[in-house]
This record gives C-alpha cells, sequence and structure tokens, in this order.
C-alpha cells in the first residue's frame, strides 16, 4: 500500500500538461492546451488539456479525468502504478509496504505480466555485468558495436545464459509463476510424448534489447544470437501476448519522445543498434520499427508528438525498395516525410559511429529529401530509357500523392513531380482523378455489401428531449467545483407584499461564500437533488468545502474513484469543446461568457426553482383531473405558483406565454 502522504504529495507536485507532453503533443489554446487524441485515429485535434482545472477530455472517446486517469487510460497503469510513475517523474520517495510472493499472486493477469517482464530486465541486466559469460561474451559485444557503460545501463541491455532454463529456474525461485513467464514468452513450455513438462528459456544465449512502452514499462524483448548456428534466427523477438504489440511498439519511444516533440521531427530507423548508435552520438529523436514492416499504429505514435518524419535508409538498393512501401502509409497519416539515404555500405549504426556529432547532424541536413524528390530521382534512374517502365514509375509516384489528405500539398507535389519527369501537369492530374475516382467506387462497393450483409431498419427520427433536472443539477456541480469557496456579493429575492396587496420579490444583497449560498438556497426550498450521482458528489463537494478553506479540485480528484473522476472531468470540460472547431478561421467569432459567478449562481438556482414549480403545477393539475370533487383549493394553489413562477422568470428576464 501506498501511503496517503505519498498520493497526496504527487497530486500537488505533478503537473498535467507536463505529464501528457511525454504522450502527446499539445498546443497553446488561450488558456488550455489541444492536442490529436492518444486514444482515437484522427486528424483534427479533440483532446482538450486544462492546467488551470488539472484535467484533461477527449471529445472523441469520451474520455477524461485527472493526471493519474490518463496514465491508467493510455498505459494501462493500475492506480499504484500510475502514482509510482509520477512519484518517479517528479522525484518524490514512496512509502509503501513491499508486495509479498502471495500479493503477487493475487495481481491480475496483466499486471502479472508487467512485473515477470521488469524483473527479467533486471535479471538479464545484471547477468550480463556480474557474471563471467555475461562480461566475457555479452559485454564484449556490446563494447564491440561501440556502445559506452553509460548507454548499456540507460537501454537496459542485458545477456540470457546459454543454458536451457537458467532465466525460468531463478524466477520460479523468486516466486513468480510459470503460466505468466510462458504468458510473456520469456518461458517456453513443451509437453513430452512421456507426459512430461519440459521448459526452458526463449532467449537462450543471447544478448537482450528490452522493449519499452512510451512511459518506460517493459513490454517484450529482442534477442540477438552471437553464434553462428544457421538453424537459429539472428534476432528473436517476444512472441504477442496481453501486453506486447509488435505492430503498435516503437523501439526507442521512450527514450526519444521529449527530443521528438522539442525537435518537431523523428527519425525512423530498421534496427535496435541503430536508434542506440545514433543516441549515443548526440541525436535523440531516433525510434525503430524493430526490423518488422512500419504500420498504421506506430505512425500514429509518432503523430502524437510531430508532424514530421524522417525516414533513414541503409545504402543498399533492395532496402530502399522494400521501405518506400512504407512511406505511403506515413502520407495516409497525413504526415510530412522525408527520406535520408546512407552512402553505399553505410547504415544509421555504422555512420553514428564512424563520424561526429555535428558530421551527423550535417550529412542528415544535407541529404534529406522530401520524399517526392527521393522517390522521382530512385525510380527514374531504375526506368532509364524504358518507355514501360518510365509510365509504370509515374503511376508509382502518382499514387503516392493520391494517398495525400491535404488536397494543396497534393497540387504541389504534382507540379513537382511533373518538372522531375518532364511531363504534363494535365496528364498527372488526370491520373490522380483517376486513381480517386477508383478509390471512391472501392469505397461504394465495399459500403453496398456491408449493407446487404444487414437488414436495414428504419425508425422514425425521434427528438431526444432535454432533462432540465438533470442540466440544472449538473450545472449545480459545476458552480461547487469551479467557485465554491470564492465569497461573493447575493442578490437574494425576499418575496413581500406591496402597499396595493400584490406579491413582489424585493432584493436584498447578502455576502457569502459559493458553496455556503447555494447550500442555504437549496436547504430553505427543500430541494433535494434527484439524480442519485450527483447528490453523493453534492454532499461531498459540500463537506469538503466546509472543511477545507484550501480547497483544489485535484485533492478533491484524489479521493474519487476514476469512474466519477471521469463524470467529473466532462462536466468541467463541457464549454471547451467548442474551442476545437477553430470558428475565428472561418470568420466566426462566437462571444465569450462573460457572466458573473454570483449571477451564474443566482440565475442556476432561480432556473431550478421555475422548473420544480412548473413540475408541481403539473403535478396539481393532473390531480384536478382525477378527482370528481371540489378541486378549490387545489386550484388556488395553481393560481399562487403561477403568480410565483411569473415573478422568478420576470427577474430571469423571460417572457412567459
Amino acid at each position: 500500500m501506498i501511503s496517503k502522504t505519498t498520493i497526496d504529495q504527487v497530486y500537488e507536485t505533478a503537473r498535467l500538461e507536463e505529464v501528457i507532453g511525454d504522450f502527446v503533443q499539445l498546443k497553446k489554446s488561450g488558456s488550455n492546451f489541444k492536442g490529436l487524441s492518444p486514444f482515437t485515429d484522427e486528424r483534427t485535434p479533440s483532446f482538450m488539456v486544462s492546467p488551470v482545472k488539472q484535467i484533461w477530455k477527449d471529445f472523441s472517446s469520451g474520455k477524461g479525468g485527472n493526471v493519474v486517469a490518463f496514465l491508467m487510460e493510455h498505459e494501462h497503469f493500475t492506480y499504484p502504478e500510475a502514482i509510482k510513475y509520477l512519484a518517479k517523474k517528479y522525484n518524490i520517495e514512496v512509502e509503501e509496504t513491499e508486495q509479498t510472493n502471495e500479493q503477487k499472486e493475487q495481481a491480475n493477469e496483466r499486471e502479472s505480466m508487467y512485473l515477470v517482464s521488469e524483473y527479467a530486465q533486471k535479471y538479464f541486466t545484471k547477468t550480463l555485468w556480474d557474471t563471467e559469460p555475461g562480461k566475457a561474451i555479452g559485454l564484449t559485444y556490446f563494447k564491440e558495436r561501440g556502445f559506452t557503460d553509460d548507454t548499456i545501463k540507460k537501454f537496459g541491455l542485458g545477456y540470457s545464459l546459454d543454458e536451457w532454463e537458467a532465466f525460468t529456474k531463478t524466477a520460479l525461485d523468486k516466486g513468480y509463476q510459470l503460466e505468466f513467464l510462458e504468458k510473456t514468452g520469456l518461458t517456453i513450455v513443451k509437453e513430452q510424448t512421456s507426459g512430461e513438462t519440459r521448459r526452458f528459456d526463449r532467449f537462450k544465449g543471447r544478448v537482450m534489447f528490452p522493449i519499452h512502452s512510451m512511459s518506460g514499462r517493459v513490454l517484450g524483448f529482442g534477442g540477438r544470437i552471437l553464434t553462428n548456428d544457421k538453424k537459429a534466427a539472428k534476432y528473436l523477438n517476444s512472441p504477442e501476448s496481453e501486453i506486447y504489440h509488435k505492430s503498435k511498439v516503437l523501439y526507442g519511444i521512450y527514450y526519444a519522445k521529449q527530443a521528438i516533440a522539442k525537435e518537431d521531427n523523428c527519425f525512423l530507423v530498421e534496427g535496435y543498434t541503430d536508434v542506440i548508435q545514433m543516441y549515443q552520438r548526440g541525436v535523440e529523436n531516433v525510434v525503430s520499427s524493430s526490423g518488422t514492416a512500419l504500420t498504421p499504429e506506430q505512425i500514429r505514435l509518432i503523430n502524437r508528438l510531430t508532424k514530421n518524419i524522417t525516414v533513414l535508409f541503409d545504402g543498399d538498393a533492395a532496402g530502399l525498395r522494400a521501405s518506400l512501401r512504407g512511406i505511403d502509409l506515413i502520407l495516409e497519416q497525413g504526415m510530412n516525410v522525408k527520406v535520408c539515404a546512407f552512402p553505399e555500405g553505410e547504415d544509421p549504426d555504422s555512420f553514428a559511429k564512424n563520424n561526429t556529432y555535428e558530421d551527423l547532424v550535417q550529412y542528415l541536413d544535407e541529404n534529406a529529401k522530401d520524399f517526392i524528390q527521393f522517390k522521382t530521382s530512385l525510380l527514374a534512374k531504375e526506368a532509364a530509357n524504358d518507355p514501360i517502365k518510365r509510365a509504370d514509375t509515374v503511376r508509382d509516384i502518382v499514387n503516392s500523392i493520391s494517398k495525400i489528405p491535404d488536397r494543396i500539398r497534393q497540387e504541389i507535389y504534382v507540379q513537382e513531380c511533373a518538372k522531375i519527369m518532364q511531363i504534363s501537369e494535365d496528364v498527372l492530374y488526370n491520373t490522380l482523378a483517376q486513381i480517386d475516382k477508383k478509390h471512391q467506387t472501392d469505397i461504394s462497393k465495399k459500403a453496398k455489401k456491408e449493407q446487404r450483409a444487414f437488414e436495414v431498419v428504419k425508425n422514425d427520427a425521434v427528438v431526444e428531449k432535454v432533462d432540465v433536472q438533470y442540466e440544472l443539477e449538473r450545472k449545480i456541480i459545476e458552480v461547487l467545483l469551479l467557485y465554491g469557496n470564492q465569497k461573493q456579493e447575493f442578490e437574494d429575492l425576499v418575496l413581500k407584499e406591496n402597499e396595493e396587496g400584490e406579491l413582489v420579490l424585493e432584493p436584498e444583497v447578502v455576502e457569502a461564500k459559493v458553496y455556503e449560498k447555494v447550500y442555504l438556497d437549496l436547504q430553505d426550498d427543500e430541494i433535494e437533488l434527484t439524480n442519485e450521482h450527483f447528490k453523493n458528489l453534492y454532499y461531498r463537494l459540500i463537506e469538503r468545502l466546509n472543511e477545507d478553506a484550501d480547497f483544489s479540485i485535484n485533492t478533491f480528484l484524489s479521493d474519487l474513484d476514476q469512474e466519477t473522476v471521469s463524470q467529473v472531468s466532462s462536466i468541467l470540460m463541457e464549454e471547451e469543446q467548442y474551442v476545437l472547431h477553430d470558428w475565428e478561421r472561418r470568420d466566426i467569432y462566437p462571444k465569450e461568457k462573460q457572466i458573473g459567478v454570483a449571477q451564474l449562481v443566482g440565475e442556476t438556482i432561480l432556473t431550478l426553482r421555475c422548473n420544480l414549480i412548473k413540475n408541481r403545477i403539473k403535478k396539481l393539475q393532473e390531480r384536478t383531473q382525477d378527482s370528481l370533487g371540489d378541486n378549490t383549493e387545489v386550484l388556488e394553489e395553481i393560481v399562487n405558483y403561477l403568480q410565483l413562477n411569473k415573478l422568478l422568470n420576470a427577474k430571469l428576464n423571460r417572457v412567459l406565454s
């Protein structure tokens, strides 16, 4: 258990915009920040962060909450893991009792797999530095690659002994379960024909590269064999598991994320050593797809941090052709792509190793070409004087241009391609139109096919009525959260009889804190919130505001469950979603709400009173319809309520029909 003192300190210290900024590229938007949703695939921002309220809201997925809720949603942390992550980030000492073997066993499957992976990383690192085979084989290999001790330690590199079950046996002795060793792929379990179970280490005799999530959690491993065994794969990755999805992970993203956001560019390479060598040389904004084909999920991971990718290719022609396929995927995501090829026989690893930081940066600056220039020059060389190949080359390039969602950029690239390939722009536009038409036809066919697969039932459109009571109670919670402890001058309305004998509302000015005013007004009118969730939240807020003169939303949210935190963030961030639409670009200037706090509180309570009076009148009217007796008293009561309702609405500047 983590102590309450530690939790409070974490909430007080952690800055939401800093934490989320490690995962999402945020841009200033008034007093808030906005960015692309990290939970959905989108090209326009719908993700808002409020530094003042210390809450976030993702309008595309509906998720929201505080800093801990973000880590739990994005990184799938448990609550204690999120607190520990923040404590580590802000150098806060965590007071807790150590987990026993029994507690490890009680952890759920996902947590157990993370625990096993983190233990494995520490084990392989210890083996590298503290055993004779580790130092003689693993450490020697890394040193030969040119890695320093600091680099080896930073990336958590390690070594797995060349023994059948050295790791498995040690892990079992430490209390980790075979079930999770197998599920993470660290241990391979096989049933023998004799009925016996044989188990052995997957990464036996390999140097180890731990693969981290964006927040630094160990998800899996890459292992390189050092012997010349032709039957064994040179590189071996962890298998797909509950925590490791190869297509959604980029090697080095944990170490590169801040540099990517700072430099507003990401270098994409092929292998583990390419990343490490470039990072060691000083180019830190570099990641790798770990030898697998680039996927849309991996590109979106980068897209959260920057719109710019520079793909670094080895000098060999075969590698260049294979890597060009990934560029189209990057273009589809609306990103800017540059391409840089190293001299023949060189790769990012060797070039970074053999050149200074200044020479490396200079080479990347001078040789990084826009993708269209690179692709046209590469394919044009291959086509040479063959007209058929030349035509195929042009079609290939136009096909890449068709992937770009931005029409202006498409046109610029068409003009560029026409110059390089010496072909008319009209021909290229016609080809582009044909590709677009075919694409639309394919989409239409797919939609029709899906439509035939389901029975379409047409229903008359039902207009959903606004629940006025719900909205007003929601507004009361918002007012208490935002302004609860503020002292304001309120205009109270007292019902009096004037000289003519008419009932009138006379104003009286009183000074009080917002929460006191709300509480007393609701109590005087004997109003109780009808929504059970708002009711519970209301009493918790009144109690906390009464006890804590330094009330803050952040500390209040720390005591709520994550579902309630998400609901509260929706209440507080509702108006921020309109900022996302960027109406000013369309010459539409929405008027900002400049209503005073006292006026807002007064109008909310008055409207709530009017709504309750309206409901009361409705019930009384129903009584007169059901009753056959004398309804004089009921009718008098209705008239009184109608008169009061008229007075209250007049105060709200509303005209009743």
